[in-house]
């Protein structure tokens, strides 16, 4: 992936330094350059130092892999074909005539594909059971959809009763996106949806503690604390919410970790029912193997035999603002949307452009 669009951008510096046959305006070119390595002092550079043969001296920078557009587009490309006509649209600046440029119009999408050709794969592993998983792609749901690939899911569908696919950052964040673009691309419909909770997640949520990368756990989340949980699951209620909102039934997984009192874990049980869940239960699959999923297993197993109606938030056909609107509304709770100017003329943009109808 990395190698891909990295060919692409050196594609694009190569073109502007020999005549510049597409007139880019080296202001409007929105590709960087990715590494997988979180290296702050890349993200923003100047490239094209060193004299005339190195290039034309701009400003860009760098990115992770996993925020790149290919990465985006390797994880919803449902063939090799698919891939190749997705990476011919992917948008590398404007004319100074306010054209748009892609890839497909550099001549470097069929170049990528070459470079991606074994990538498309899936990589078939198993846990220490012995249970096939399918591990492919990884784009970030804060920039992108944020969920394994469609190719993944396909493969898994010809071959298992049941599949459980991933989809990160949450039900406001990954399964929105799975619901809303996935979903679209693929033509497949989930059955139902798993929304994991935590005990200490709830606790921090219901109190003023904070989790912090790197750093030990606050002791007290580690302790029983019932009061922190009950105030803490508004939180898990909206998760639940936004996937019955979406026409499935929805089951609560409570990951369990040792720390965690009974009390506790039926709190969060009682809870979810109590939210609307078709199901609840705690999985210790970390600890126990498969014997510690059966519970859940047996709660998805009858959720997915429950009748529902899937459906999207949105449809397509909206203007954009009306479609950030019903997101904001729907999935996180705004009375209101404001938009400043600057949004504004991007949307109106976008939509001259022809990409009013794509997902938000």
């Amino acid at each position: 992936v990395a190698v891909a669009n990295n060919l692409l951008a050196a594609y694009v510096d190569t073109s502007m330094l020999h005549k510049n046959p597409h007139r880019l305006n080296p202001f409007s070119i929105r590709l960087r350059r990715v590494v997988d390595v979180n290296d702050c002092a890349l993200r923003h550079t100047v490239v094209g130092c060193g004299g005339r043969l190195n290039g034309l001296p701009r400003e860009t920078g760098f990115d992770i892999v996993a925020a790149s557009e290919v990465m985006a587009i390797l994880g919803l490309s449902k063939s090799y074909a698919d891939m190749r006509e997705r990476l011919g649209r992917i948008l590398v600046g404007r004319s100074i005539d306010r054209t748009d440029v892609t890839a497909g119009d550099m001549k470097a999408a069929g170049a990528m594909a070459v470079v991606l050709k074994e990538a498309i794969k899936p990589t078939l592993m198993q846990t220490t059971e012995g249970t096939g998983v399918l591990i492919h792609t990884g784009p970030f749901a804060n920039i992108a959809h944020g969920n394994s690939s469609i190719l993944a899911d396909e493969i898994a569908l010809r071959l298992a009763d049941y599949v459980i696919t991933e989809a990160g950052f949450g039900a406001d964040m990954g399964a929105e996106k799975f619901f809303n673009i996935k979903c679209r691309v693929s033509g497949r419909t989930p059955d139902a949806a798993v929304v994991v909770a935590t005990c200490r997640a709830l606790k921090m949520h219901g109190s003023d503690l904070s989790v912090k990368p790197g750093q030990p756990l606050d002791p007290r989340l580690l302790e029983e604390n019932v009061e922190w949980i009950e105030q803490g699951m508004p939180n898990l209620q909206k998760m639940i919410q936004i996937v019955k909102r979406h026409g499935i039934p929805a089951v609560v997984a409570v990951n369990r970790f040792a720390t965690d009192t009974d009390r506790e874990v039926d709190c969060i049980l009682k809870g979810a029912i109590e939210a609307g869940a078709a199901g609840a239960a705690v999985s210790e699959v970390h600890a126990r193997g498969g014997e510690g999923g059966l519970a859940l297993a047996r709660a998805v197993k009858e959720a997915a035999a429950q009748p529902s109606a899937f459906k999207p938030l949105y449809r397509l056909e909206l203007p954009i603002r009306d479609k950030i609107e019903v997101l904001a509304r729907e999935i996180y709770g705004a009375a209101r949307v404001k938009f400043y100017d600057e949004a504004i003329k991007k949307m109106n943009a976008f939509t001259e452009r022809g990409y009013q109808e794509l997902p938000i």
